[in-house]
Formats: C-alpha cells, sequence, structure tokens
C-alpha cells in the first residue's frame, strides 16, 4: 500500500495501513494493556456491588427486629459405619478395594449458625433439593417463631425456587444472598 497523506481529502475517512503490532507498541507506549474487557464482567461487578453492603451490614449491624441466620449446604457425605467398641479392633479388619459398594448411600448436610448467640442447628437429609431446603427453613421459623429471619446464604439454584420465595414471603423471612463469586 502506498503511504496516505493527511487532508488528501477533507471531510472523509481514509483507510490507515498499520500492523496489530505497531497498535501493540503503540498502546504499551502510552500504558494501555491492549487487551479485550471481558464479557459480562461489568455486570456481575455491578451485581455484586450491590449485594456485597447487604449482607455485610447484616454482620456488622444486625437488626433489632429478628436474627441473622447463615445457611448452608455440605454434601455428599459418604457415612460409613465403624463397627467395635474401641479404636483399634482386636482382629485385623479385612480390606476393602477402592470400589467396594456403598450400601449405606450418601446424606447431606443442612447447617445454619445464629449469628447472636453462636448456636449452631444442623439436619441430615438423604438429597439436597428445594424441598428439603424449604423444609430446613420450616424447622428454623419454628426454633424462632417471633421476628423476622434474615438468613444468608449462597447463589445456590435450590434457593432460589419460586416456591421458597413465595413461602419466605409469607412467613416473614429475607433470605440476603452473597455476591457470586464470594467465598
Amino acid at each position: 500500500m502506498e503511504p496516505v497523506e493527511a487532508g488528501r481529502i477533507p471531510g472523509r475517512a481514509q483507510e490507515i495501513a498499520i500492523s496489530t503490532e505497531s497498535v501493540r507498541q503503540i498502546l504499551r507506549a502510552v500504558g494501555s494493556g491492549g487487551r479485550r474487557p471481558r464479557r459480562g464482567r461489568s455486570a456481575r461487578t455491578r451485581t455484586s456491588r450491590r449485594r456485597w453492603p447487604a449482607s455485610l451490614n447484616l454482620y456488622d449491624d444486625p437488626p433489632a427486629d429478628g436474627h441473622v441466620i447463615c445457611a448452608d449446604e455440605f454434601g455428599p457425605l459418604n457415612l460409613q459405619p465403624r463397627p467395635g467398641r474401641g479404636w483399634f479392633p482386636a482382629t485385623r479388619r479385612a480390606r476393602l478395594r477402592a470400589t467396594y459398594n456403598r450400601t449405606g448411600g450418601v446424606r447431606h448436610m443442612f447447617a445454619a449458625l445464629d449469628r447472636a448467640t453462636g448456636q449452631m442447628f444442623y439436619r441430615f437429609r438423604d438429597r439436597k433439593r428445594w424441598r428439603e431446603f424449604l423444609g430446613f427453613l420450616k424447622q428454623l421459623r419454628d426454633r424462632f417463631p417471633t421476628g423476622k429471619l434474615y438468613v444468608v446464604c449462597d447463589n445456590c439454584g435450590p434457593h432460589k425456587k419460586a416456591e421458597v420465595i413465595d413461602w419466605c414471603d409469607l412467613n416473614d423471612i429475607e433470605l440476603v444472598f452473597t455476591p457470586s463469586s464470594a467465598s
């Protein structure tokens, strides 16, 4: 390509031949990384900035009209029975293969921590679905019959089920979700 003279055709855009390496060097010289922005990053950051204060304010300044409870699930757990009465069996146990059958199945633990008293409540369930989470919320409501419950939980799908949200609205429970990428 022949070099383009500036101002050759006034008022019209002109094509300039430049390599990507030259653009990279120019951007580096002015202090820009020249990287493409990630898609959806700004939207995700905006939603997490809105959610952070809600959950942090509950920890720092708990409301006087209710209880702040942190809830989460853990599992699947492989609960294995340990036969015998002491730490060490009298005879040598038969070794199990790594692929032995788990006839007892797996369990899931739903747990909640009351921020005011430091007391922990937990229940074991066979599955980790919205029905089990709703049952756990009902047990929490029975434990704290008066006042509003602020339940801080993660963004797990069962927490956002329409049946769970509707029941919480009717029973004076507010679900406060942590930001998506929070630990």
